[in-house]
C-alpha cells in the first residue's frame, strides 16, 4: 500500500459535490479509505473512491443532527476499524444583504451549519481519533472571509471566523494528545455553491443577465493572481497536505488557498 495517507481513514463532510467530493477523491488517491457524509445523495463520491480501490462508507447524514452524526461516525469507524482524518466541510449561506437586512433564519440556518454543524462533528469524531491513538489530523473548513469583513455576508462571515476561533482553542486542547488542528481558507471556489445566480447577482446587483464571464471579470481583480476562483482540487490539494504527515508539525494555521487575496 503506497500514497501519502495510506492506511489512515479520513471522515468527510459535505462531500457529495463540490470541494468535499474533491477531498474525498484526493485522499483515497493517496491510499486512505473513507467516510462520507453529506444531506445530499453520495452516489458519485462512491464511484469516485471505489475507483481507486479503496473502501468508503457513505450516510446522508445532517451536521445539524448530533444524534444521527454520532451513530452515523460510530458505525462507520467501527467497519473501518479506525479514524485518523476529520475534514468538516460542510457549509451554508442563507440571504445575502446588508446585515440590518437579514432575516432571523437567514442568520440561524447559516450558524446552525457552520458553527453548531463544525461543532458537532467535531464532537461526533474526536473521541474515534483520540481513541485511534495514533495522532490526527482535524481540518476545519472556513473561508478567506475567516479573516476579512465580507459586505453583505456578515452573518457568514462571522461563521467562518468562528471556526478560526474554534480552530485556535481545540488546537490546545488536542496537542497533547498529538492531535493536529487547522482551517483552510480557500478564496472563491469553483463550485455549484458559489456559481448560484443568487451569488451572481448578489456580485453584480442590477445586471439583467449575469453571466460566469461577467462575474469572473468582476472578482479577477480581488485576487493578486489573476484568476477569479480556485478549483475544487486546489483546496482538496491544501486538505491532503494537512492529512498528511508531512506536515506533522504544523497545528494551529489558517492555511490560505486564496490566489494572494487582497482584502
Amino acid at each position: 500500500m503506497s500514497g501519502r495517507v495510506a492506511g489512515k481513514v479520513a471522515l468527510i463532510t459535505g462531500a457529495a459535490r463540490g470541494i468535499g467530493q474533491a477531498q474525498a477523491q484526493r485522499l483515497a488517491e493517496e491510499g486512505a479509505d473513507v467516510i462520507a457524509f453529506d444531506v445530499a445523495p453520495l452516489h458519485d463520491t462512491e464511484e469516485l473512491v471505489s475507483a481507486y480501490g479503496q473502501r468508503i462508507i457513505a450516510a446522508q447524514v445532517d451536521v445539524t443532527d448530533l444524534g444521527a452524526l454520532e451513530t452515523a461516525a460510530r458505525s462507520a469507524v467501527d467497519e473501518l476499524g479506525r479514524l485518523d482524518i476529520v475534514s468538516a466541510t460542510a457549509g451554508h449561506v442563507v440571504g445575502l444583504g446588508p446585515a440590518w437586512e437579514l432575516t432571523e433564519v437567514d442568520v440561524e440556518r447559516t450558524f446552525a451549519v457552520n458553527v453548531f454543524g463544525m461543532w458537532k462533528t467535531i464532537k461526533a469524531t474526536v473521541p474515534h481519533v483520540i481513541a485511534a491513538g495514533d495522532g490526527g489530523s482535524i481540518i476545519l473548513m472556513s473561508s478567506i472571509s475567516g479573516r476579512v469583513g465580507m459586505p453583505g455576508a456578515a452573518h457568514y462571515t462571522a461563521t467562518k471566523h468562528a471556526v478560526v476561533g474554534f480552530m485556535r482553542a481545540l488546537t490546545k486542547e488536542l496537542g497533547p494528545l498529538g492531535i493536529r488542528v487547522n482551517t483552510v481558507n480557500p478564496t472563491n471556489i469553483d463550485t455549484e455553491m458559489f456559481q448560484r445566480e443568487v451569488v451572481r447577482r448578489f456580485i453584480l446587483p442590477g445586471h439583467p443577465n449575469p453571466t460566469r464571464e461577467d462575474v469572473a471579470a468582476v472578482v479577477t481583480p480581488g485576487h493578486a493572481l489573476s484568476i477569479p476562483w480556485v478549483d475544487p482540487v486546489d483546496v482538496a490539494n491544501a486538505v491532503l497536505w494537512l492529512a498528511s504527515d508531512e506536515s506533522r508539525y504544523v497545528t494551529g494555521s489558517t492555511f490560505a488557498v486564496d490566489a494572494g487575496a487582497i482584502g
